[in-house]
């Protein structure tokens, strides 16, 4: 992967952008007209396509989850996460749902129980509607939507050492085109859709800012003072990306998920709390048990227009959100197998948000049915963004717990922010997120400056408009895209079950060396230098004998040497899925590991000293690490373990023939 900028998808990218946003600047009613028209005919067209294709994308997540391609890992077999679960789940949240639940937790349920989509409304039956189609909208659908983008992203990445970008999801199905113009396009496709994504929710974001505001110190909701919030805003979010992944991004998720954390506890003991934990548990009963009826419902038999207005809504906007939320999710998800990624990111984070739009959602509900609030119920109707406030009006320390969510609403744009700046640096990087500072500074500032201009002129509805309606072609691209992943989930499966594949049984003699040597590497933990003796004795004799034995039957066969190891490639051809798979490679690699102790703090391995470590010498296939240690074994050995792992390379590829 070239760590160099794509100049192709960063200058056509920003043009494209510059165009569209002067087009939704300068005639802002024409845009707002004409991209609401064009999601209207897909919305009265092409409902039912949607609903079908997100019911396709939950049942593939659910299926992988319990499958046995559960087991295969989102890069080599010796990964290792690269984050705790803690920060992991805070990302996660931050990035897919955080702004949202701030905005709709307590404004949708409250909004479904006033006009249900059939039905009368403030009703005790409508308010259990209202709840099953909050759960409905913000639940396993939505999460199972970011799910397969990142799978797809981080599988071909990280297991097949292709860009982590938009265009690898394409690669089962149009090979190394993906680096041509076609993969130019998706990824162009992908930078514009995240950046007027987040531009117009930062855009709308800073309304309720600016409400909250209003609400605590009367500071004027005008578009100066959102302006004003995006510049502060969009400073921290430069400042946040400029700090990397591990710094800005995952303090300010680990900070906020606290935060949520503390106003969700609030809500459930300044509340009805028996009644909000009995509402939680068939809430989620209602749900579960209504999911498959919910999926595909479309409302045919009712004439009501409801459907297009919200679920086809959520979905688009879910689908069109998808690459940005995707691509963040598998950057920071290498390592976790496919069972542990989709059970945690459709499980966690929406028994969390579930939870909150419970607490919220039927405390809300609760102040208009059994307490007579009616006036609440129209505020809500009427300024969706002032919903919260008004809603923590009526516990008792309301001033603060407004400010927190005010801070709340504030960190988590910076978060969208700053981790959209990287998502959209990476799909003009190739990958990479190791670049330059001002690419992610160029892309931060761009979304600030493009939201300030709209609030200014107009032009954030269009904008948002078209972003939804983007997430028709899209979902093509996505389902192509899942046949795709199972065409190579198939392949991965085919090679690991030929490693299980054993013809032969190499006796424990031929393995090792005498009982005396093996108890000596035992007792003693080999150093690095003398492992590296080892391979250079024994190790490369022994690969070196095999290669020439394959040379003599017209093999092309290649033996390098690096400073970890050694390897040796037999090059079997490119064609066939996964060219580079067909290909074996045998690699003995100088692996450190942590001696034993009673005592065992948690230093990352980087922080050890040498005397902590001990040295092996492990074998590597083109799948990753095997973690067993030949360090010690005969040459004959090496010999037979190289021939015993070719012959079940041979075996995978007659597998897939």
């Amino acid at each position: 992967m070239s760590s160099k900028l794509n100049k192709q998808v960063f200058f056509t990218s920003s043009g494209i952008i510059v165009l569209l946003a002067l087009f939704a600047s300068i005639f802002p009613k024409v845009a707002d007209n004409f991209f609401k028209s064009l999601q209207n005919v897909i919305v009265q067209n092409g409902s039912w396509f949607y609903v079908l294709t997100v019911a396709i994308i939950l049942i593939t997540v659910l299926y992988l989850a319990i499958s046995k391609y559960g087991d295969i890992k989102l890069g080599p077999d010796h990964s290792t996460a690269d984050y705790s679960y803690l920060s992991w789940f805070a990302m996660l949240f931050s990035a897919g749902m955080g702004i949202g639940l701030m905005f709709f937790g307590v404004a949708e349920p409250v909004m479904h129980f006033l006009n249900p989509p059939v039905g009368e409304g403030s009703t005790i039956e409508s308010a259990k509607e209202a709840l099953k189609i909050t759960f409905f909208h913000w639940g396993l659908h939505a999460w199972a939507i970011y799910a397969i983008v990142a799978i797809i992203l981080a599988f071909f990445s990280y297991r097949h050492n292709l860009p982590l970008t938009l265009r690898s999801a394409l690669y089962p199905l149009i090979g190394d085109k993906i680096y041509g113009p076609i993969g130019h396009a998706v990824d162009i496709f992908a930078v514009i859709g995240t950046l007027f994504g987040v531009a117009t929710s930062l855009g709308y974001g800073v309304l309720q800012v600016n409400t909250g505001l209003n609400y605590l110190w009367d500071i004027p909701v005008s578009p100066t003072s959102q302006v004003i919030l995006i510049i502060a805003i969009t400073a921290l979010a430069t400042l946040s990306v400029t700090t990397g992944l591990d710094k800005g991004i995952k303090i300010l998720s680990e900070v906020n998920l606290v935060l949520a954390v503390l106003l969700l506890l609030f809500v459930l003991v300044a509340g009805n709390t028996i009644f909000l934990l009995q509402a939680y548990v068939q809430n989620i009963g209602d749900y579960a048990s209504n999911l498959l009826k919910s999926t595909f419902n479309l409302f045919a038999y009712q004439k009501t227009d409801w459907i297009g207005g919200w679920t086809i809504l959520y979905w688009a906007w879910w689908i069109s959100w998808s690459p940005f939320v995707g691509l963040f999710i598998a950057r920071i998800s290498r390592g976790r197998t496919i069972r542990e990624f989709t059970l945690g990111v459709l499980l966690v984070p929406t028994g969390f948000t579930l939870m909150w739009m419970t607490f919220f959602g039927n405390s809300a509900i609760s102040l208009i049915l059994d307490d007579g609030f009616i006036a609440f119920g129209q505020i809500v109707k009427d300024n969706v963004p002032v919903a919260i406030f008004a809603f923590l009006e009526h516990f008792s320390f309301s001033g603060l717990t407004s400010i927190v969510a005010t801070i709340m609403v504030i960190v988590f744009f910076v978060t969208s922010s700053d981790s959209g700046s990287m998502v959209i640096d990476m799909l003009c990087s190739n990958g990479n997120d190791n670049t330059p500072i001002w690419q992610r500074v160029y892309w931060a500032v761009g979304e600030g400056v493009i939201a300030s201009i709209l609030i200014l002129v107009g032009g954030l509805s269009a904008l948002q408009t078209m972003t939804i309606a983007s997430a028709l072609p899209f979902s093509i691209v996505l389902l192509i895209a899942c046949y795709g992943l199972m065409k190579a989930l198939r392949v991965d499966i085919a090679k690991k079950e030929s490693l299980l594949y054993s013809p032969t049984q190499i006796t424990t003699i031929n393995n090792t060396a005498n009982w005396d040597t093996r108890l000596s590497n035992i007792i003693d933990f080999p150093s690095k230098n003398n492992v590296k003796r080892f391979i250079q004795k024994i190790a490369y004799p022994a690969i070196t004998d095999v290669a020439e034995e394959l040379k003599k039957h017209e093999l092309d066969v290649s033996i390098k040497e690096t400073d970890d190891g050694i390897s040796l490639t037999v090059f079997l051809g490119e064609e066939g899925n996964f060219g580079e798979n067909k290909n074996f490679i045998y690699k003995v690699k100088v692996v450190p590991r942590v001696k034993p102790s009673f005592a065992v703090d948690e230093k990352e391995e980087t922080e050890r000293t040498e005397e902590e470590l001990y040295y092996c010498a492990v074998v590597h296939l083109i799948e990753g690490g095997q973690d067993y240690d030949i360090m010690g074994w005969s040459k004959d050995g090496i010999r037979n373990d190289i021939v015993d792992h070719y012959q079940k390379h041979m075996h995978f590829i007659h597998l897939l023939s």
